[in-house]
This record gives structure tokens, sequence and C-alpha cells, in this order.
């Protein structure tokens, strides 16, 4: 089983180009199933991979999981199972059989504008003032941001490149982070950086999204804010744009969404109330009739 592991690892890799993360967490859902076989005194084949084991699986995951952590779970397993029907070392992708648990719709955590303005504003290092501002003033993800290089910035945009989905977008780049960026660039320099990555930690080297969140939480800490995580920063975007009477569609480009759903969602807005708002449109077309997705 584990020379399959290893061939499917090379799989995600070379040929899906996978980011590290995505491996990472595919191998650790693949290994933690393995380990459950293990612990049932199961062989260690694909073949022994059948719906009861599975559904005994999935179902031992209910106690400490989240619906959508159990369905990431189930993912995983689907991809390592479809690719070893592609390597015809199995038959039937046996996963494909079980429907993952429905997860709770709940609208994501936002801060309020007076919140955001202090969380951005006041950090006591240069270096988080400008991730902040950028998080929250360009709606970047953590992995983005964190991602971005110094040939990424181009006067009053950023040039977001394999955002989620490998798709490419510019974001304008307020004056607020551009001067926050100002700043911190001199002491960026200072720090003798190993690459050209934007933001760096104190030996020179990229910041990681791990990184991130650690220094949001010790600065809501600080300033006496809610906790947080950086994801939160990317809603309040959405959701502060939409309140000064930007387009929906704008700031769908912006966030980089496929599905204008997605984005009602991150804007905090019932999609159903935008659909029967715009049905009478001339131009609606079938997709914003009421019911239709």
């Amino acid at each position: 089983m584990q020379e399959l592991v290893d061939r499917f690892r090379r799989h995600l890799e070379s040929e899906k180009r996978a980011s590290p993360h995505t491996v990472r967490n595919y191998l650790l859902n693949i290994e933690q199933l393995v380990a459950f076989m293990r612990e049932k005194g199961r062989p260690l084949r694909p073949a022994a991979v059948d719906i009861p084991l599975l559904r005994s699986y999935l179902a031992s995951l209910f106690e400490r999981n989240e619906a959508s952590t159990i369905a990431r779970k189930l993912s995983a397993v689907r991809a390592f199972l479809r690719f070893l029907r592609r390597e015809k070392v199995i038959e039937e992708n046996v996963a494909m059989l079980l429907r993952p648990p429905k997860a709770k719709k709940s609208l994501p955590t936002f801060l309020t504008v007076e919140q955001a303005g202090v969380l951005v504003e006041t950090p006591d290092k240069t270096r988080d003032a400008a991730l902040f501002e950028v998080l929250y003033g360009c709606g970047l993800r953590v992995s983005e941001c964190v991602g971005l290089d110094l040939g990424d910035l181009d006067d009053d945009v950023v040039r977001v490149r394999a955002g989620k989905g490998k798709k490419d977008r510019v974001v304008p780049l307020g004056d607020k982070a551009k001067q926050a960026i100002s700043r911190w660039l001199p002491e960026r320099l200072a720090l003798h950086p190993v690459d050209d990555a934007l933001f760096v930690n104190r030996r020179g080297r990229r910041l990681t999204a791990r990184s991130v969140r650690r220094f949001l939480d010790a600065r809501t800490h600080a300033a006496d804010l809610p906790k947080t995580h950086p994801h939160a920063l990317r809603h309040s975007y959405a959701t502060h744009l939409l309140a000064s009477g930007a387009d929906l569609r704008a700031i769908q480009e912006l966030l980089g969404h496929a599905s204008l759903k997605t984005t009602a969602r991150y804007a905090h807005v019932d999609f159903e109330y935008l659909a029967r708002a715009y049905e009478n449109h001339p131009h609606a077309g079938e997709m914003f009739k009421t019911g239709k997705k």
C-alpha cells in the first residue's frame, strides 16, 4: 500500500501540479484511512477498501470532525481510488457510491469597518502593517499574499499569479497598502531576503500561512479584538466593498471567484434575494430566474 501512496503523491505533484499544501493534506487523509484499516485488522491492500470499511471509517470520524472535514477526507479517498482505478489496480472506485455528509450552511465571519481599521492601522511591526493592509485592502487569500514577489507589485495594482483554480488576476492596490509596503521594503532589504518574496521573516525567508495566522492572533489579542483568522479579512473586504456600493460582479472579479453565488456568500448577501431582484432584467438569462443556479 505504501508504494501505491508514493505513486499517488508523484501523480499529484507532477501530473496534477497540486500545491504542497494540497498534496500534504491528501496524503495525510489517505494515511488516516490506512491507520484505520490497520487498527481494524484489515489487510493493507486496495481490494480491502470496500463500502463496509469506508462506512465504518466515516462513522468513526463523526464524533471528532465537522461534516465539511469528513467530506474533504472522503474526497481525498475518492481521488486516491480514482488514481488506482486509472492504474488498473482496482476495478471500481467504491468511494463514489458514498455520499458525503451535508455541511451546515453558515455565513463566513467578518470584521466591522471599525475593527478592521484598528487591526490594519496600528500593528507594532512595519511588516505586519503591510501584510494586513494587503490582506484586507486587496482581498487576497493568505496563500496568495505570502506567495507575492516584488515583481507582482506594479504601481497601483497587485498581480496575483496562479491563485485558486490556477487563475491569474489583477487587483487594485490602495494608497494605504502602497504606503505600508513602502515603509516595509527598507526593513525587508535589511533582512537579506533569500529570494524575491515580498513578505519575509527575520531570517529572510518567505512567510508561511501559519506564520500569518500567528501574527494575526497576536495582533487581535493586543488590540482587544475578537479572535479572527486571515480569511476573515477577505470576507470583510468583500462585505465592506458591497456596503460602499460596489457591484457584486466587480467584487467577484476582484476575489477571483468562478461563481457569483460564492461571492454573494462572501459578501453576506442572500443569493436568492439577488436572483429575485434581477430576474426581470431583460438580459438576465435563465441562470437568474428564481430557483435557478
